[in-house]
């Protein structure tokens, strides 16, 4: 989290209107921290987008679209491999975004599978919070045991290895600080 996933791929996207292609934007009808229909940077950001409860949905949104934008990708299931495996194959230019780790730094849904079989893959970090090293982990910092919590600053900070704590919200733990472990 916090690492420009979503600026980057609203860059990208932006880029090819301005190239006149028809884009396709899409994200999890779930993910409704920012706006309902549109894909929102942490940095408010804004890019108007369809959202779809699940893989099957975005098939039938395609249309003549020859660029398809996908955000928060981990938030769907497995299918969206083939679908976007199937909109390579016929040409358009598939553009996906989201965590491949999830807060306990366990693969996240579909994106492993995803980074597989790319043609680019651009792994973005954040900054870590508590020494501002290169980040690849999301810290939860609520409790709950639920793989999926939505939420922002207030709920995760990026952290890096040495700093990130998996365990620190396992429910026999109780939210003990990480010094007192």
């Amino acid at each position: 989290m916090f690492s420009g996933k979503t600026e980057e791929l609203m860059r990208r996207l932006r880029r090819a209107v301005i190239a006149r292609l028809d884009v396709l934007v899409v994200k999890p009808a779930r993910d409704v921290r920012y706006a309902d229909d549109a894909v929102v940077s942490h940095d408010a950001g804004r890019l108007p987008c369809r959202p779809v409860a699940r893989v099957a949905d975005i098939g039938p949104l395609v249309g003549s679209a020859q660029v398809v934008g996908i955000d928060e990708a981990q938030f769907f299931d497995d299918d969206l491999v083939a679908l976007c495996e199937a909109l390579a194959g016929e040409g358009r230019r598939v553009i996906v975004a989201g965590l491949d780790l999830d807060f306990r730094g366990r693969p996240f849904g579909p994106i492993p599978a995803l980074m597989a079989v790319a043609e680019e893959v651009q792994k973005t970090l954040a900054v870590c919070t508590v020494c501002g090293a290169p980040a690849s982990r999301s810290q939860r910092l609520v409790a709950s045991d639920a793989r999926v919590v939505l939420g922002a600053q207030e709920t995760y900070e990026a952290r890096c290895r040495r700093h990130w704590d998996p365990g620190r919200f396992d429910a026999e733990q109780q939210a003990l600080p990480m010094a007192s472990r």
